[in-house]
């Protein structure tokens, strides 16, 4: 696709006609329907409206700032907010030939750094303040610590740019910067190249670099789209953080490849999304479970008017079965989901039409294109019509590995190839997919295997418990015990002997019930929007500990 003309592409299109977006990078999309639909929205922030020729005028900022650099070869880092900004930049990076990193505005100053020095970035992308952070501040205490960055491009909120280049130990001096038309190809890329990098969301420790192409992203919105009947009457809202592989598809490649508007927030309030669900007539929800738990407890949930939310995808994390009930009885929109990961992409994935065990107890059917092999603990692989263990999988779906990491890939591929994830699952005859668990959510008590997500469903029931994380605490004669970690409706202690009396009293096989009970104002979460676990569990360790 020519920059400065279009082809026969119409708005929502992608969803019927995927063959004629092939070879075409998200930027060039993004200049399609500045050509074409100059004044449609293409993002919705509280108070901020975004159309796609601002959006891709801003895209041509970064480009242009990026443009004037020393380091012209080097990746660049994205510490941005989840609204257009982001996108912007991501795009801007594309059209100057730029590797980009995108990081989780969660993320602390110790994950930054170590991402960007393990990407070789010298130069950061962010804004002034992010998430009340004042980032000059940041940016000197970077420089302190680990060296860098040696330039910085601060944008606002609309793609404004203010560009500082290094100029000597410690200090840097404003650049102009000459706005120009960027062509919106790449001059480095094609869509399966390696663009952008992005990091395994940190829940047990400091993150790795994924490596991630156009292509692999635009098959993933292929499979949504069909998934969910998405077309060019939708309206999508991308509760998701941005940099990771949910908040990718959700906001940055399928809106832009049916040219349809998104809604995003600078920072997630539930009743904020709320607001705009009604006020944006909203279709498709995007968000993690945690979120859409938040808005089924929230009381302005309960009385707003979401009649025109159609689906909502969710996951990142265990899908409840009783709070997917509950959300499509309290919306009428299906719940769907895919598992996987940001290194394999979707291996399965619900969809509107399947029944509603399929789409409630299920993570769908394995995707036609997707190959599974199921390994038992000691690596053989498992048989059968019913397979449960941890997967393998094969398929277009696959990034490319970890970023000049041999050690981690050593890790995340069998030796014929194959890519793990860090899963438990179980996969019946009709080829549906069920996590049991995560490797490290398994918590062996006594020789015998717990699943840590099978507790959560349990404890989640109780009537008192918004939020609930389970991990294993070491015990000296049974090598773990179970310990949920809760967050409570009204803020008061759930006792163990209570939780204990009321799981017991509901029939809950002894061996799942929790051993220790800690109840907590909220729960930690990785810079991805997952609860991070490894933070639970030490949290989980000294609480027990303290009381012992």
């Amino acid at each position: 696709m020519d920059q400065q003309t279009t082809t026969g592409i119409e708005v929502g299109e992608f969803a019927s006609a995927p063959e004629k977006f092939l070879g075409v990078s998200i930027s060039e999309m993004v200049r399609h329907w500045a050509l074409t639909t100059p004044d449609a929205v293409a993002f919705v922030s509280p108070g901020t409206r975004v159309t796609w020729a601002e959006y891709d005028a801003a895209a041509d900022r970064v480009a242009s700032a990026l443009a004037v650099l020393p380091d012209e070869h080097a990746p660049v880092a994205l510490y941005l907010p989840d609204t257009m900004v982001f996108h912007a930049a991501l795009c801007g990076a594309y059209r100057a030939g730029r590797i980009a990193v995108g990081i989780g505005s969660r993320s602390g100053i110790k994950e930054l750094a170590h991402l960007m020095g393990r990407a070789g970035c010298r130069t950061l992308i962010t804004t002034g303040t992010l998430r009340g952070q004042d980032n000059a501040g940041l940016v000197d205490e970077l420089s302190t610590r680990a060296g860098i960055p040696d330039n910085v491009v601060f944008l606002d909120e609309r793609g404004g740019v203010d560009v500082q280049v290094a100029d000597g130990p410690g200090a840097r001096r404003k650049v102009q910067v000459t706005e120009r038309r960027f062509a919106a190809t790449s001059p480095q890329f094609s869509i399966s190249d390696v663009s952008m990098l992005n990091s395994t969301s940190g829940t047990t420790g400091l993150p790795k670099l994924v490596t991630q192409t156009e292509e692999r992203w635009i098959a993933f919105s292929r499979v949504a789209a069909a998934a969910g009947r998405i077309g060019r009457s939708d309206v999508f809202f991308g509760a998701v953080p941005a940099p990771f592989g949910f908040g990718l598809w959700t906001s940055h490649f399928l809106p832009a490849l049916l040219g349809a508007p998104n809604v995003v927030i600078e920072r997630f309030h539930v009743d904020t999304m709320i607001d705009l669900l009604v006020s944006e007539r909203v279709t498709v929800l995007n968000c993690v479970s945690t979120q859409f738990k938040m808005l089924l407890r929230s009381e302005h949930g309960r009385t707003a008017d979401l009649g025109a939310l159609r689906a909502m995808f969710t996951g990142g994390e265990a899908v409840p079965y009783s709070e997917a009930l509950a959300f499509e009885e309290r919306t009428g929109a299906a719940v769907l989901q895919f598992y996987g990961s940001n290194e394999t992409g979707a291996v399965s994935v619900t969809t509107v039409d399947d029944d509603p065990d399929t789409r409630l107890r299920t993570c769908g059917h394995v995707i036609d294109n997707m190959q599974v092999r199921v390994f038992d603990d000691a690596g053989a692989e498992v048989h059968g019509d019913q397979r449960r263990g941890q997967p393998g999988v094969n398929g277009p779906l696959m990034c490319h590995g970890y970023w000049d990491d041999d050690d981690a890939n050593r890790e995340l591929y069998t030796d014929d190839g194959w890519m793990l994830l860090g899963d438990i699952v179980e996969i019946d005859r009709e080829n549906r997919v069920r996590v049991v668990g995560r490797k490290a959510d398994i918590i062996i008590r006594g020789g015998k295997n717990i699943s840590a997500v099978e507790v959560e469903e349990f404890v989640r029931a109780h009537p008192a418990v918004v939020l609930v994380s389970v991990v294993g605490v070491e015990d000296e004669l049974f090598g773990e015990k179970v310990c949920a970690v809760v967050v409570t409706e009204d803020g008061s202690d759930l006792p163990t002997a209570e939780l204990t009396g009321w799981l017991t009293a509901n029939g809950v096989t002894r061996e799942y019930i929790p051993e220790h009970v800690v109840t907590v104002d909220q729960l930690p979460m990785a810079p991805g929007g997952k609860v991070a676990k490894g933070e639970v569990k030490s949290l989980a360790a000294a609480r027990v500990m303290a009381t012992a």
